[in-house]
């Protein structure tokens, strides 16, 4: 999804740094782990719903703000505070998660932490077009979470089992887009390091 932009396409402040590839590739990690636990666990009770997404969200909000300054953004400035939200909105969710437990619980607070990060993602895709080149993957990446936003409250009378189901079939789809955009962004840095 990722391509390669010039330095005179990248806006001023926001070229990437050469290993933006790592944060990105380890948030296709999580949430690949994460989709897998909550396809082969067959019966998870609410506790094990409550632990996996909690620790899956937190952990996604922390490479988020790990990626701000890798992307090319001061978290003070425009994006880099939409991405800092973001990364605070994720990880404070997945904490909620940890500590309050239950299927409407997990529905309400899942769907407003993925349905608000998605938004931010998805606006600052559409603001950095042309200018960065992650600008695609967020947009893919917010239409995604906004859609795994919407799906979640709807299995919440079904239980855990489903709630996790549509939460990991997002991170899964999520997942496969970083794991693309994180291979893309490493193999673009190792050619600008062989180019003399």
């Amino acid at each position: 999804m990722t391509r390669p932009l010039t330095p005179a396409e990248a806006a001023h402040g926001t070229a990437p740094q050469k290993d933006l590839w790592k944060p990105v590739l380890l948030r296709a990690i999580v949430a690949l782990v994460f989709g897998a636990v909550t396809i082969f666990w067959a019966a998870p009770s609410v506790g094990v719903m409550a632990w996996a997404g909690g620790i899956y969200l937190l952990a996604t909000g922390i490479l988020v703000l790990w990626g701000v300054p890798k992307a090319g953004f001061r978290r003070e400035d425009g994006p880099g505070t939409l991405f800092s939200a973001a990364g605070l909105i994720l990880a404070g969710t997945g904490v909620a998660l940890l500590l309050l437990q239950g299927d409407l619980l997990f529905g309400i607070i899942a769907a407003l932490g993925l349905g608000f990060a998605g938004v931010i993602e998805l606006l600052c895709g559409l603001r950095n077009r042309r200018r960065h080149v992650l600008a695609r993957d967020w947009l893919a990446s917010g239409v995604i979470g906004i859609g795994t936003a919407v799906a979640i409250p709807f299995f919440i009378g079904l239980g855990a089992h489903a709630l996790l189901g549509v939460a990991g079939g997002g991170a899964i789809i999520a997942g496969v887009l970083w794991v693309l955009s994180a291979l893309t962004l490493r193999h673009d840095a190792r050619a600008a390091v062989v180019k003399p």
